[in-house]
């Protein structure tokens, strides 16, 4: 196997790409690009929440409002009933949003964002106004490898 790869357990036979190890920073401390592989840290796996591309919309779309899940659904082009409920209970879990349930007949749900929800999506936001500024750029990237990799195909 080369350097800079390893075997992953989630993806069976295949090898990912990582980044070799850096030195430590200072005495003792571990190594930020290292925090896939310290015991008990759940960074990756947090990571996997909330930037899947539901999680996402559905922390978008709950910026300093409450909606229903039927609001949810219909302004989520393409999600099905079953992983919005799946995202809206992960998120619920990870103490992104809030749900309440209101006592009348027939019950009414809401989802917002809670304070650490918030901080989420000023991230995402920050993300989000990155990729606007520099997507013109990733454009002509992406042109020029695809150039590239056409005449490497000849």
């Amino acid at each position: 196997m080369e350097e800079g790869t390893s075997k992953s357990p989630r993806h069976p036979g295949g090898t990912v790409t990582t980044l070799p190890p850096e030195p430590h920073t200072t005495a003792g401390d571990p190594d930020p690009f290292q925090w896939d592989t310290r015991e008990g840290c759940e960074v990756r796996q947090i990571l996997d929440r909330v930037a899947d591309k539901w999680s996402l919309l559905v922390i978008a779309l709950l910026d300093r409002r409450k909606l229903r899940f039927t609001q949810l659904k219909r302004e989520i082009d393409g999600i099905s009933q079953r992983m919005l409920t799946v995202t809206l209970r992960q998120l619920e879990r990870d103490g992104l949003i809030e749900r309440t349930v209101h006592p009348v007949v027939p019950p009414r749900v809401e989802y917002e964002l809670t304070p650490l929800g918030g901080t989420l999506h000023t991230t995402i936001r920050t993300l989000v106004t990155w990729t606007e500024e520099h997507q013109d750029e990733i454009a002509a990237a992406r042109a020029g490898y695809d150039a590239r990799a056409a005449l490497a195909e000849r």
